[in-house]
Parts: structure tokens; sequence; C-alpha cells
């Protein structure tokens, strides 16, 4: 006997009833697991890795290669500098002009037996250091008397050549004409060696070699 209801609850007058939504069919929404501490959803696993900004990345190329040439500037600067101060510094002092001078002097000072002046040579910048000069003085008249054995005049011709040591010191190669003591035409091929020192506003001769062997 049939009841008022059907045994087919999905069969009846009206057509088929449709089954209530069990959400059998729609997708679970994905829950990320809670930071405590950030009380926000993490990623689960590591972090995609970021992609390199090429923007980013010529930017420090650029920047890079800036700083190389600002570098190679300022050693070029600081490079043209100091040679041009040092041959400031050199050719003022030992230009081949104050040399022959200098060398003159001393000459001069070895042909008029010219104690002080040849001891203040000798000495090479500490003159006023030394209180016993005894000692100095007679070699400086020993060094005169050797010279005006050899020669009666010497002067210097030329300077051949100006070998630098530093901003104060030089060795110079020149050339004098002399006239020997004995007698005779003079002879205007004597080279000699003297090492000289630029102190105080000074160039002083702190040694002198006669390059030419001989009598004259």
């Amino acid at each position: 006997m049939a009841g008022p209801h059907s045994p087919y609850p999905g069969v009846g007058t009206d057509g088929p009833t449709p089954y209530p939504d069990q959400g059998l069919h729609q997708p679970a929404a994905l829950e990320y697991p809670q930071d405590p501490a950030l009380g926000a959803p993490t990623y689960p696993g590591p972090m995609p890795p970021q992609v390199a900004d090429p923007n980013r990345r010529r930017r420090r190329v650029i920047v890079s290669a800036l700083v190389i040439l600002a570098l190679v500037a300022a050693l070029t600067v600081a490079i043209a500098y100091g040679v041009r101060s040092n041959r400031a510094d050199t050719a003022g002092p030992f230009s081949k002009g104050s040399a022959r001078t200098a060398i003159q002097e001393y000459l001069n000072a070895l042909e008029h037996r010219d104690v002080d002046a040849i001891v203040r040579n000798a000495l090479c910048g500490i003159y006023d250091g030394v209180r016993d000069k005894r000692s100095d003085q007679a070699l400086a008249k020993l060094s005169s008397d050797a010279f005006r054995k050899q020669f009666s005049k010497a002067e210097v011709t030329s300077v051949d050549q100006v070998v630098y040591w530093s901003q104060y010191q030089a060795q110079v190669l020149f050339t004098m004409q002399v006239t020997p003591a004995v007698g005779g035409p003079p002879k205007g091929q004597v080279q000699g060696i003297a090492q000289l020192l630029y102190q105080r506003g000074r160039i002083m001769v702190c040694s002198y070699v006669l390059r030419t062997a001989g009598h004259y």
C-alpha cells in the first residue's frame, strides 16, 4: 500500500528531486599553515628563486666602470704631477749652467788657495756642525797645492752629462781647459767628475776627480 511518501525520494510526481549539495563536486579551498609568530599564512616549502633584475645588473656594471675610470684618471694625474715636480726640483738647482758655475768656483778656490771655500765644499753640507776644522783645513791646503802643481789656470768649458741621484744630489762629468803649471799651451780636452749637493740655496762640490791622467 502506497503511503504518502515514495520509497524513492528522488522520484516524485513533479520529477526528480535534486540531492542536497554535499560539497562533493566543489574543490576544497587550499589553506596554508599559519606562522604563529606572524599570524599570517606561510608559503609551504622553500621560496622560489628570485628573478635577476637586468636593469640592476646593468647599473652595477656602469658604476664599476665609472669607478675604475676615475681611479685611472687620478693615478695618471698623480704620476704626471710627480714627474713634473721632480723635473722642476732637479732642473732648477742642477741645471748644466748652475753646475758649471759651482764647479768653476771650486776650481777657482783650489787655484787661489781659498782654504775656507775648499773646506766648505769638501764637508758637503756639514760645515756649520763641525767644531774642529783643523784637519779639514790641512787637507784643503794639500788639495790646493796638488792642483797648483798641475795647473796655473782651469776653466770649465762644458758640462757633458749630469746624473741625478735625487732632488739634491748629482754627479757631473765636465770638460775644462787647463793651462799647465810648467808652461806650454792650454789643453782643452781635460775631463773631470764632480759630485754636487744642493743645500740651502747653494751647490757644493763634495768631491772632484780628474779624469785625464798625466802631468801638465
